[in-house]
């Protein structure tokens, strides 16, 4: 099973196909390796800062919906949120094991709470040339989650090939 759905991962990333069509086709796939509730995907244009959530997958509908599809200014409570900055300081993507237990220097509680919901995440940072174009959000509801070796190498990729995807469907969607 692991090899037909990390050889579907590989079809999926390696398509010629749209932007959209990968992500529609990728945050599913990515929510069964991965074993986890929610997949996200925040797109942004570094230049204005303007961004939204125009793809998601949830496991079910209990869980909660993130679709964002109008591009809006970002948030000023953007400031509050570790994770972000650390995404705007080119620093790695993080991944927490668990909202509840985390360092206050890398996870805000009350921020994760109020506006995701989540315990446990990774934080995939979609980065070039110093600039960040789009996070990736795969997460866990109601209980932590250790994320394996195998978890990091599958979003390692998932970053390095989505990343110029991400900057082509924000600077098509953007007319930049």
């Amino acid at each position: 099973m692991m090899s037909q759905t990390h050889s579907q991962l590989q079809a999926i990333l390696q398509s010629q196909a749209p932007p959209e069509d990968v992500f529609t086709a990728l945050l599913p796939l990515l929510g069964e390796i991965l074993q986890c509730d929610r997949c996200f995907l925040y797109l942004r244009n570094p230049d204005n800062q303007l961004g939204k959530v125009p793809f998601y997958w949830r496991r079910n509908l209990d869980i909660p919906e993130t679709l964002d599809a109008d591009w809006k200014l970002e948030p000023k409570s953007l400031d509050q949120d570790p994770l972000f900055t650390a995404a705007l300081q080119a620093k790695p993507s993080v991944y927490v094991e668990d909202v509840e237990t985390a360092d206050p220097q890398i996870v805000n509680r009350a921020f994760e709470r109020e506006n995701f919901g989540h315990r446990a995440l990774i934080h995939a940072h979609l980065r070039q040339d110093g600039r960040l174009w789009g996070i990736l959000q795969p997460c866990i509801f109601g209980h932590p989650r250790i994320w394996s070796a195998s978890d990091r190498a599958v979003m390692t990729e998932v970053e390095q090939a989505i990343t110029p995807l991400a900057i082509a469907y924000v600077t098509t969607n953007l007319n930049l």
